[in-house]
């Protein structure tokens, strides 16, 4: 019913007249998209990459090498065409720690460690454990990447310079006042005028291009003082160069880097699985979750060799390509090889881009990701899936987006599992020949196993009871020991204990448990067995 519920009334953010089926041609006008749609990605990568450089403590290169050589691999190898990947900042403020004590040649290493890790996890096949994943926890981690995302922008609205960068993109600094300040909010308001206008008038340049074209141009047109890319820091330079992790080759190196590299792999894999998800939510895809885990792995490997930071999946800028158009992996490709050009040959004219265009992007991308029918619905479903949401929203925010799903996977696990221990039931009757059946109803497993005894009166019960299990089913060893413990009490009350409906599986269950003895006339051409008895500490089971 929640499900439901949440599927109904979620807001959805797709734009199915942009979906591209698998296997269409390519045409001038679907290749003019994509690649439109990569450059508007690679502008919006440009002050991301050097924020989160500046928040991992390393130079700005360092993340831009990453955003290049990550998103350009997993463009290629992934597993959902669409999804951009580059420097993160969840990944950034971990390994702002190591870089502290270590130094960055460590980090590479790490990086390094941290890709061949995913690519382990990608080859056994763990990505598939992303379904288990509630849509209560996708909801609230939609929300809560919303809400970041916003919250980083606003990083921009301080006086360059004085500038401290952080995991959210609040730190330090000096708020831009007085007219430097409406100048700023105006051309954010413009370029947000823009990308909202434009798909009402022509779709042959997408929206966001169009916003940073014209707000740009106007900016230097008419030489507006306002705080620009260049303002952050220069991103000029050289091909990334390879370069092997300058750090001794023994244990202890391993023993500082593997903490980094297995937090860095999981939560690497969890964003970008669940930007996977919700990009194939909005294209119709599905599958590629192992993919996509080996992709990172490889990405993150090489970036390492090549004076990277390493990366994973960026919900915001997959956002702004699909929203853009991108469905192919030309458009990530494309961005990837936007951002090189960028660093070799146009960083005069992209440090000119003014912050402010950027900021509006983002700020469209905030409204767009933010599932606001989520708001109304808290209402109408389960108590708990509305606690599961806004819990989520709020760990996204004040933590982390790895650490708010698993936190919202675990108690979406015990509401679950507190719900099923609650169902256990039994109806009692009497047969003709005086015996008491006790016909059970629900689960039984370690979190049922206690209401399961409490059903039972050994001291009132006649002489012979049965156990039907036709509507149980017994699921572990707690499950186990509670018959056992009933069985035991019946055998010192002197009273025979019957139990019926018992599936072979759950009779082998009991065979392997090894403190049960069981003695068994099923028939072996069907698939349910009858009448287990047991007798003097001899006990069938479910």
């Amino acid at each position: 019913m929640a499900r439901a519920l949440l599927a109904r009334f979620a807001n959805r953010i797709e734009t199915p007249d942009l979906r591209i089926a698998p296997g269409s041609p390519l045409n001038a006008g679907r290749i003019r998209i994509e690649l439109l749609s990569g450059l508007t990605v690679a502008l919006a990568l440009v002050p991301e990459a050097v924020a989160f450089a500046f928040v991992a403590g390393v130079h700005p290169l360092v993340g831009l090498y990453a955003a290049f050589l990550v998103g350009l691999i997993t463009a290629v190898f992934g597993g959902r065409p669409g999804m951009i990947s580059g420097a993160t900042g969840a990944l950034a403020v971990v390994m702002v720690a190591l870089v502290a004590q270590h130094g960055v040649e460590y980090l590479f290493a790490a990086v390094v460690l941290m890709g061949l890790i995913q690519v382990f996890a990608g080859v056994m096949h763990w990505g598939k454990f992303i379904r288990l994943v509630p849509h209560p926890v996708m909801l609230g981690f939609v929300n809560g990447l919303a809400i970041v995302i916003f919250l980083a922008q606003l990083t921009q609205f301080k006086v360059p310079g004085t500038m401290e960068a952080t995991g959210h993109g609040m730190g330090g600094g000096e708020w831009l006042s007085g007219m430097p300040l409406y100048t700023m909010l105006g051309l954010v308001a413009l370029t947000m005028l823009v990308i909202w206008a434009m798909p009402k008038i022509t779709r042959v340049v997408p929206a966001p291009l169009a916003g940073i074209g014209i707000v740009a141009a106007v900016v230097i047109g008419f030489g507006i003082d306002v705080p620009r890319v260049g303002d952050l820091a220069t991103i000029k330079g050289g091909l990334p160069p390879f370069h092997i992790p300058m750090v001794p080759f023994n244990l202890e190196t391993l023993q500082i880097i593997l903490p980094y590299a297995v937090i860095l792999a999981a939560i690497g894999l969890i964003e970008s699985l669940l930007t996977l998800n919700l990009v194939g939510e909005m294209t119709g895809q599905r599958g590629g979750a192992s993919q996509e885990c080996i992709a990172q792995g490889v990405a993150n490997t090489v970036t390492g060799f090549f004076g990277g930071m390493g990366g994973c999946a960026m919900i915001g800028q997959s956002m702004i390509n699909v929203k853009s158009g991108g469905r192919t992996r030309i458009a990530g490709i494309a961005a990837a090889l936007f951002l090189l050009s960028f660093i070799l040959f146009a960083s005069p004219l992209i440090e000119q881009i003014p912050l402010a265009a950027l900021v509006g992007v983002m700020f469209m991308v905030v409204i767009g990701t933010f599932a606001w029918n989520s708001v109304r619905i808290l209402t109408r479903v389960p108590r708990m899936d509305a606690f599961v949401i806004l819990l989520v929203t709020v760990v996204t925010v004040m933590e982390d987006l790895a650490v708010a799903v698993v936190v919202g996977v675990i108690v979406s696990a015990l509401a679950y599992a507190w719900g099923n221990a609650t169902r256990i039931r039994a109806k009692t009757y009497t047969t003709p020949e005086g015996a008491k059946v006790y016909q059970v109803n629900g689960p039984l497993f370690f979190g049922s196993s206690d209401g399961f005894t409490e059903l039972f009166d050994v001291e009132s019960d006649p002489s012979r009871v049965v156990v039907d299990f036709e509507d149980s089913r017994v699921v572990d060893q707690s499950a186990l020991q509670a018959i056992e413990a009933i069985a035991g009490k019946y055998e010192a009350a002197g009273k025979q204990l019957q139990l019926r409906h018992l599936s072979r599986d759950c009779h082998q269950l009991l065979k392997k448990a090894g403190h049960l003895m069981v003695d068994s006339d099923d028939d072996p051409d069907y698939q349910v067995a009858v009448d287990y008895s047991v007798r003097t500490g001899i006990l069938g089971g479910h």
